[in-house]
Parts: C-alpha cells; structure tokens; sequence
C-alpha cells in the first residue's frame, strides 16, 4: 500500500470510531440546516477534523480541500491536496439509516492518485491507487461482468437541495426502470461509486455532485475497469459534479439515455 494511502486509511478509522461513537446515542447530536435538506452535524465537524489532524500530522505541507472547513486548513499552494468528505450521506445517518461513509481522495497538481472510502456501519474499507487497482478489505475488486442494460441493477442519487431539474430526473428515471433490472437510490454517492467498482451495482448516475462525494469514488471505478465521465462523455465531472459510471458495456447504453433527458443549459 503507498504510504499516502496508508495515512488515509488511518484517518478514515479514526473519523469512523468518531462516527461510530456518536452513532450510538443519535438523539443528543447537535444538528444544524446550510440549506434546505442539507444538514451538518457536530459529528461531520469532529470527524473532518480527526482526518484533518491525521493527514497534516504525516504531511504538513500538503493543501486540504473539506466540505465543512474548505481550504482553510493545510497549504493552498501545495501540488498535493486531500479532498476530504467526513460523512457522505449526513441524512442517512441522522434518521439512523445505515448507509454513510468517509471519503477521503489525494490529487496532485488536479489529477487524483489515492482514494479510500470507509464504511464505518459494515467496517468496509474501499481503496485505490492510480494503477495499482481497487480494493475491498485488501482484496482486489473489479467491476461487474454484465453487459446488458436490461440485466443491470443502477444506483442514482435524485435532487435534495434545488429541485430545478427534477422533471429530467423523473423522465431518466421513467425510461430507465423499463430498461433496467431495478433502480437503487441509497442517499450517499461516494458509496455508490465503490459498489460500482465492487460489482455490487452495474452503473451509476447523479448530477449537481460536489468534488468530495465523487474524487475518491471515480477513482475507484476506473481502477476496477469502469468507465466515468461527465454528462458529455468527457471527463470533467469533478469540475461539473455530474457523473456517470458503469462497466464499459453498460455504460456505453446508460450514457444516452441520461444524455437524451439532460435539462436545456446545464453543465456537461
């Protein structure tokens, strides 16, 4: 395991006994709204900052992109930067709906090259090195073998903050169980992109994601022999946060169906 990975695994153990903890006793949890259907908690905060320590403690000169602090710890100059979720899937975890994770990515100079993203309900850790391939508690992963849309099981993500794009939503959503073998939406993105690459699910699609809920999942796909791009079939989806994510056989069907429906004037 590269020694920047190993780090991020430790830190990803040390927010989940923090997540964990808290787990057990989630009605004294301090909850507040950043928006409409956007939660954050005392939890998300102590575990980012367990990570946060974690990683400068072994790389103090290396730049950290959070959700809850930003960039306001760490160097902003650095060619490396963590790009860290504390709690994807903060919902879930409020209702006690066990489905959450940690994702924790390294970029250098804009290009990811480590990933781990961690399950602290199954006690799961997903990991990726650029060209090293994807891992689930240290054994190798691949994506599934299924090559027809019609057999696939898609994992998606449906609009929770602004509801602008809803009805396109609804119309992939429409032809997709016709053409599906079932739609899944279990509420945290980044643990939908590591059961792409574990097999666990065919394909994925979301849009309007941010850079910590797809940057350590996207790597994982593609070291697990998926494909991912961007609602143009490019590859700036950690720019745009729309994604799509499949084996190559069912990717290659899922992607114009999502492109046939995408609203007039957004983002690829």
């Amino acid at each position: 395991m590269h020694p920047t990975l190993t780090i991020a695994v430790k830190a990803a153990r040390r927010a989940g006994t923090t997540i964990n903890r808290a787990a057990s006793d989630i009605d004294r949890i301090r909850i507040e709204t950043k928006a409409a259907n956007d939660f954050v908690t005392e939890v998300d905060r102590a575990a980012e900052a367990a990570i946060i320590e974690v990683l400068l403690d072994a790389y103090p000169g290396h730049g950290i992109l959070a959700e809850e602090s930003g960039q306001t710890a760490g160097n902003p100059d650095s060619e490396y930067q963590w790009i860290i979720d504390p709690l994807d899937g903060t919902t879930n975890f409020i209702h006690g709906f066990p489905q959450y994770a940690i994702s924790i990515a390294l970029a250098r100079e804009g290009v990811v090259e480590q990933g781990v993203i961690y399950d602290p309900v199954r006690n799961e850790l997903f990991t990726a090195s650029k060209g090293r391939g994807a891992y689930l508690n240290e054994r190798r992963i691949r994506v599934s073998r299924r090559t027809k849309l019609a057999d696939s099981l898609i994992a998606t993500g449906f609009p929770f903050r602004q509801f602008d794009n809803v009805d396109a939503y609804l119309a992939m959503f429409r032809e997709l169980c016709q053409k599906t073998a079932g739609i899944r939406r279990p509420g945290a993105a980044s643990l939908d992109l590591a059961y792409v690459a574990a097999g666990r699910a065919d394909g994925f699609w979301e849009m309007g994601l941010s850079i910590w809920d797809i940057a350590a999942g996207a790597l994982m796909v593609q070291e697990a022999g998926g494909l991912i791009s961007d609602l143009s079939g490019e590859s700036d989806y950690l720019s745009t946060g729309n994604v799509v994510a499949a084996t190559p056989k069912v990717f290659v069907q899922l992607l114009p169906i999502i492109q046939a429906h995408r609203p007039a004037g957004m983002p690829a």
